[in-house]
């Protein structure tokens, strides 16, 4: 299984749906587990999203589930950069193929450097419209055939028309 690991606040300070309800942290951080949670799903990707615990005041090191998505804060004076540094490192050595979500250039050089493959903020967006469209795309498909499913459609034009005009009380 591939893994995501997602800069929860690098995230929401580059989105502008998420920094228009930052004001609400606890709102901005449910906001963005449940897009995450749906574009995980979808792509069959195991997704952390690391927080700092600075800015979640009395939060000491907690992780979460929420369907497909691990919610990590990180312990106090840790930050989520060396946090995601430690998973990243385990993780790659022990073979798993491994996204990381950051807009920080540092973080992003050993990212690359320790063998994961990074996307910026703005690449995920693009990416989780692109999954919401192909969903809402798909699920038109399923709910709206565009062929109708009658036996006229399914046997051969001759036996249709001799069949019509049987019903229609002529000869076939």
């Amino acid at each position: 299984m591939e893994i995501l690991i997602v800069d929860g606040y690098n995230v929401i300070n580059a989105w502008p749906d998420l920094v228009a309800v930052k004001d609400n942290l606890e709102y901005a951080r449910d906001k963005l587990v449940d897009i995450l949670m749906e574009y995980g799903a979808y792509k069959g990707f195991k997704t952390v999203i690391v927080f700092d615990a600075h800015l979640a005041a009395g939060k000491d090191q907690i992780y979460g589930m929420a369907g497909n998505v691990e919610v990590v804060f990180t312990k106090e004076g840790e930050t989520a950069d060396s946090s995601i540094e430690k998973m990243v490192y385990y993780l790659v050595r022990g073979g798993e193929r491994v996204y990381v979500v950051t807009s920080d250039a540092a973080e992003q050089m050993m990212v690359i450097g320790a063998g994961a493959c990074r996307l910026s903020a703005r690449e995920l967006k693009a990416e989780v419209a692109a999954v919401k469209k192909e969903i809402q795309d798909n699920m038109a498909g399923k709910l709206l055939p565009q062929k109708r499913y009658e036996i006229g459609n399914r046997l051969d034009h001759e036996l249709v028309r001799r069949l019509d005009a049987i019903r229609r009380g002529g000869k076939a």
